[in-house]
């Protein structure tokens, strides 16, 4: 193992994906009966992988494109959203559930992708992005020669 600048935290990312990979196996119901609690005031998020590129989608109803700015540094996704407070003035709300403010959400992709493929698309209140894997992260069929 190497500790320099850029990989110091490596050992940490391994830990803590065996340990959420334990939480989803022991407690798979459970885990995702809290999720919305810990995530509450962010987006909820789907995250796919397909042969040729990692899929997200994440529901933003009210959210105009020039309020998302989307950015993909390394293997991490990064969504940043400004919601402007919309309340009406001269009523009474009896409830406001739907978040509002900034908020930015990272996500780290289960795979290498090719940054300046990315495409991101905003239509009824959904965000789709795409990212295309990376020449080195799509699967290759190996041929085996057959020796004499």
């Amino acid at each position: 193992m190497t500790w320099g600048y850029r990989n110091w935290w490596l050992p940490f990312q391994t830990l803590r994906e065996e340990m959420d990979r334990l939480w989803a196996s022991t407690w798979p119901t459970f885990a995702d009966r809290l999720m919305p609690v810990f995530v509450r005031g962010q987006p909820l998020m789907n995250i796919w992988e397909k042969d040729d590129a990692v899929m997200v989608e994440m529901e933003l109803p009210g959210v105009k494109s020039q309020q998302l700015d989307i950015s993909v540094v390394g293997n991490e996704l990064s969504v940043k959203v400004d919601r402007p407070d919309t309340a009406k003035e001269g009523v009474t709300y009896h409830r406001r559930e739907r978040p509002v403010g900034k908020f930015t959400r990272v996500v780290r992709l289960p795979t290498e992708v090719d940054a300046g493929r990315v495409e991101a698309e905003l239509r009824n209140g959904v965000l789709t992005i795409t990212l295309p894997k990376s020449e080195k992260a799509k699967p290759r069929r190996i041929t085996v020669a057959a020796s004499s």
